[in-house]
């Protein structure tokens, strides 16, 4: 680790992302295709980083955020595959999406007549685009969507008839298939599949790319495998739930977190650690700082909980964990010295600290926890064993 990153850094195995999109790939129905879902930042890894990784591979069919400016920053880092804005998408948006053929997910009949009057109004300036747009249904969710039922089919059929509409995908989302109970997410499965039975009896079409599966059913549901999937969490070689079977499909783990021990004391019997004291030494001890802390986004719920690795051995982390630094126990670790490397996540020697297990132990959710790491975390890019790009906030190099 270079001086300019001993603080912290988050390494990304852009090689483990390669891994685990080919093996979802070699679990899914034939002819289906990868849908990669970079919204949040690549759910904290880099969604730029992440795409451009992606794009030139075959089992990629396009890419999935959640918002327009999201879409746009992918455009503007040269990412040409089909993205789709997963989100309610603002009018303020809508030109540039349709003039980069980003694609909208409506359910709203206002939005397929601004929609339609845009397209209208950019063919009076010559330019002939379409609104690609992916009709989002509920089936379970209850969030945005159409129901599937004559409301729904109702709104189909306008969004199949509006001048300027391009109706290219249709789909749905599991609430709960990464619980081991998979009755509910077959019933979504279920409906969904009749209510595109229903489309295609009463419009005589059949709309080309249809998709429900999230990473859980990529997993774990072959029979939502339609079209296309939404391959996320799974992407970054993280879980959905701990109730998911880990045979199914082999994922890599592609974020490791690292940082440096700075200070090392003795402290005595009866001496309190860290803010409010709720940590007091029962003996007399070694412990050690560590420059990370919450603002970091490194979780606070970690503080008396946590361990970080140092020499390949688990050191507790001792009291409340502050926005910029946190103290750990190495009384037993001799040879933890000032300058030593720190794991935060990853592995070290033969211990490990994943994901799941700090957003276990820290009561957040392991999905918040990636989504979390902070912009003045630096991410370094590594494929084939050497560092290919790195990310330090603002700064690109």
């Amino acid at each position: 680790m270079t001086d300019k990153f001993q603080r912290i850094c988050a390494k990304v195995d852009l090689d483990a992302v390669r891994h685990n999109v080919k093996n979802m790939k070699a679990n899914l129905t034939p002819g289906t295709e990868i849908m990669a879902v970079v919204k949040a930042d690549g759910y904290g890894h880099g969604a730029v980083p992440i795409a451009r990784e992606l794009e030139p591979l075959t089992e990629i069919a396009g890419f999935a955020v959640a918002t327009a400016q999201e879409a746009f920053i992918l455009r503007d880092a040269r990412i040409k595959k089909p993205i789709l804005v997963l989100g309610h998408t603002f009018p303020c948006s809508y030109e540039r999406m349709i003039r980069e053929e980003i694609r909208f997910t409506v359910f709203r009949y206002d939005t397929l007549e601004a929609l339609s009057k845009i397209t209208s109004d950019l063919a009076g300036e010559g330019t002939f685009k379409k609104a690609r747009v992916h009709i989002k249904v509920d089936t379970g969710m209850s969030r945005i969507g159409v129901r599937a039922d004559g409301e729904g089919l109702d709104f189909v059929k306008k969004a199949l008839e509006t001048e300027g509409i391009l109706v290219e995908g249709i789909f749905t989302h599991m609430a709960r298939a990464d619980e081991e109970d998979k009755s509910a997410a077959k019933k979504q499965i279920a409906l969904f599949s009749d209510f595109l039975r229903r489309i295609e009896e009463e419009t005589g079409r059949r709309i080309p790319v249809r998709h429900c599966s999230n990473s859980a059913g990529i997993l774990e549901l072959p029979e939502a495998d339609f079209d296309l999937v939404r391959a996320g969490i799974a992407i970054y070689g993280l879980w959905p739930s701990g109730e998911m079977k880990r045979d199914t499909v082999c994922l890599m783990p592609v974020l490791s977190l690292y940082s440096t021990i700075v200070y090392v004391k003795e402290i005595e019997a009866g001496t309190a650690v860290s803010y409010g004291g709720t940590f007091v030494a029962p003996e007399r001890m070694r412990i050690a700082t560590v420059p990370v802390g919450y603002g970091d986004g490194y979780p606070r719920g970690l503080s008396g909980k946590g361990f970080v690795l140092v020499c390949g051995k688990k050191a507790p982390i001792l009291g409340r964990v502050c926005m910029d630094q946190l103290m750990i126990d190495v009384t037993d670790i001799p040879q933890a010295l000032e300058g030593e490397q720190v794991t935060l996540i990853g592995r070290d020697g033969r211990e490990q600290i994943t994901m799941e297990l700090l957003g276990d132990l820290s009561g957040r959710f392991h999905y918040e926890f990636a989504c979390g790491l902070g912009k003045r975390v630096p991410r370094i890019y590594i494929k084939e064993g050497k560092v290919l790009s790195i990310s330090d906030g603002c700064q690109d190099f």
